[in-house]
């Protein structure tokens, strides 16, 4: 039998194109052990733990004319070396210079006759520090059959880990012929499949794509109710090339704690969240972000995020790794001067779109206790979705993942922060993923590089808006008895 490409993981390599490739990624920053890190110390610690993401060691290949969507097989010639390369700071190398080299290896696109992924160690940071990026295709990383391969890298094992005994041999490809045959088996078992598979193929990708959202979970109520509302016009939706910004912005947990604690009075106050003090963080930067490009901003100006929320039915069934994704969309009050107003529109919002329909979101306490370093799984579950979505319904996708509050390692160097990097769409000028970890809140936007050339400028807002809602005088609504 075998392992075929699902279709919405097939419609992702169609629809990917020179400025649109569809890779997910992180950037973890770590401090350098006494006994040190190089690159022949990641080659090992991979080499151990590739075992947990077997998809890391396929390929895909392709059925002769298109009778059905490609499969993954055993990469015979599988070269370790290959994906994990090595770069380097000039010392002692900033954030910036960091972000920069980020910016730059994030878009190329990735050698499709070998497995989707890369990993780069990057020596050379500030503070006797190194990183290391990660980059996977989003059909690689789907939560139950593959996992990204960021959330394997790191453990809570201070002193190394213990590696899998390497005995892993490459099963025999398929050859041209078996795989035609075994596509026009699954032909005369769902005869619908074919014209699926050629109309995918001849210039309808997108109506592919749009059928596997239309039975995605939620996705396809919560698209019924804002379907008749395309999003606002905005500077974020634009033509993308092939050049890329990114930015790292990292803040402090126990600041998004302190709001929710401050703000959150009334009668639904319980029901504000860190998710829903983050956003209204978002909403100001953006509010700050258009006011300092000239941009008009009245009170009902908004900007329409999609934010991916894990849900699970309102049994108390464990959250996992592969939990259902939904989509919220949630128009951010950006024309809304009043920091503390922004963050109630906000939870009220996400509290009307996350309550009834058999489900509830997973808590940020459930999600972090996930086992493994879920995020970049995650992350990647987030942009899937968002790439399923027609791209005039939001205006940017956030992502926002809790993970543990305990300190992870790799091979015994500590992990000190960690961000993530979220594919742009078509006409997406900026993405936006951000992780908790270890008492941070680490903030990755990847933009077009022509189309925002500011990013920076959304970044120290983000900084300034979490501090405008510290500021805010408390609200003098009724408490809860």
């Amino acid at each position: 039998m075998a392992d075929r490409l699902s279709a919405l993981d097939a419609s992702f390599l169609r629809l990917e194109d020179a400025t649109t490739p569809m890779h997910v990624g992180s950037v973890m920053v770590f401090d350098v052990p006494a006994e040190g890190f190089d690159y022949e110390t990641l080659v090992d610690l991979i080499s151990e733990r590739i075992a947990h993401v077997p998809r890391y060691r396929q390929r895909i290949k392709t059925v002769p004319a298109g009778l059905g969507n490609p499969v993954w097989v055993d990469d015979r010639s599988f070269d370790l070396s290959y994906h994990v390369r090595r770069s380097a700071l000039p010392r002692p190398g900033s954030d910036e210079q960091l972000e920069e080299l980020v910016a730059r290896i994030l878009p190329r696109p990735l050698d499709r006759s070998r497995p989707l992924w890369e990993v780069y160690l990057v020596e050379g940071l500030a503070d006797g520090r190194f990183a290391i990026i990660t980059k996977s295709h989003h059909s690689l990383v789907d939560g139950v059959n593959g996992v990204d391969i960021g959330g394997v890298i790191v453990d809570g094992r201070p002193g190394g880990g213990d590696g899998v005994l390497a005995t892993w041999r490459p099963r025999p490809e398929p050859t041209s012929a078996e795989l035609l045959v075994g596509a026009l088996a699954e032909v005369v078992r769902t005869p619908s499949q074919l014209v699926d598979t050629l109309r995918s193929g001849a210039h309808d990708v997108a109506r592919t794509a749009g059928k596997v959202a239309s039975v995605a979970g939620e996705v396809v109520s919560t698209l019924a109710r804002v379907s008749a509302r395309p999003a606002p016009d905005s500077p974020l939706n634009a033509s993308v090339g092939r050049a890329r910004r990114y930015v790292m912005v990292g803040t402090d947990l126990d600041d998004y704690r302190t709001v929710r604690t401050r703000l959150g009075h009334g009668a639904f106050a319980d029901e504000v969240t860190v998710n829903d003090v983050v956003l209204a963080t978002v909403a100001g930067a953006f509010r700050s972000w258009l006011l300092t490009r000239g941009e008009p901003v009245y009170p009902g100006t908004t900007v329409r995020a999609l934010v991916p929320v894990s849900v699970r039915p309102a049994d108390d069934a464990p959250a996992h790794v592969g939990a259902e994704v939904t989509a919220c969309f949630v128009d951010l009050p950006v024309g809304e001067p009043k920091a503390s107003m922004r963050l109630h529109q906000i939870a009220f919002s996400m509290r009307q779109q996350t309550e009834g329909g058999g489900r509830r979101a997973v808590s940020a306490e459930a999600l972090a206790g996930v086992g493994g370093f879920a995020p970049p799984t995650l992350h990647a579950l987030g942009a899937r979705l968002g790439g399923m979505v027609s791209r005039r319904l939001h205006n940017v996708v956030i992502t926002n993942v809790p993970g543990p509050q305990t300190p992870l390692y790799a091979d015994g160097a500590q992990m000190v922060a960690t961000y993530p990097v979220t594919p742009l769409g078509a006409g997406q000028a900026l993405s936006i993923g951000l992780t908790s970890y270890d008492g941070g809140v680490y903030y990755g936007l990847y933009a077009d590089r022509d189309a925002m050339p500011d990013a920076d400028v959304l970044g120290r807002g983000i900084v300034d808006s979490l501090q405008e809602l510290l500021d805010a005088p408390r609200p003098r609504g009724r408490r809860r008895a």
